[in-house]
């Protein structure tokens, strides 16, 4: 059996493949950052939705807004606090006081970066 009779690829065709592959991962990367973004965005507009709807419930019940949002996870309004998309922790949301009332009426992200739309998320 002679050396031509073997069967398999040679480095040229095995580095066009990987250029090929190289050049498409390259083309696909900002896509897809891009979508770990939008679906982070959209975790974060349902979290505060979720949380300012049990805020609302909880004044409702109670006549009063909850001093902590631990007190709506006490208080069975809540499973658990949930994680901010962007910070990754339960800790950094932002309560924001009723200055007449004492309580968190009001939550935003813990986050200072820039959304897509141009906003910080803190703000949302």
């Amino acid at each position: 059996m002679c050396w031509k009779d073997q069967r398999g690829f040679t480095l040229l065709e095995l580095s066009i493949v990987m250029t090929v592959a190289l050049i498409l991962a390259t083309l696909a990367y900002p896509v897809f950052r891009q979508s770990v973004v939008k679906a982070r965005e959209a975790a974060l507009k349902q979290d505060l939705f979720v949380l300012r709807n049990v805020l609302d419930q909880f004044r409702a019940d109670q006549g009063n807004y909850p001093a902590t949002l631990v007190d709506l996870k006490s208080a069975g309004y809540l499973k658990h606090i949930p994680v901010d998309p962007f910070t990754q922790s339960t800790e950094t949301w932002q309560q924001i006081k009723d200055d007449e009332e004492g309580g968190v009426f009001d939550v935003r992200s813990g986050s200072d970066v820039v959304s897509r739309e141009g906003t910080p998320y803190n703000q949302w």
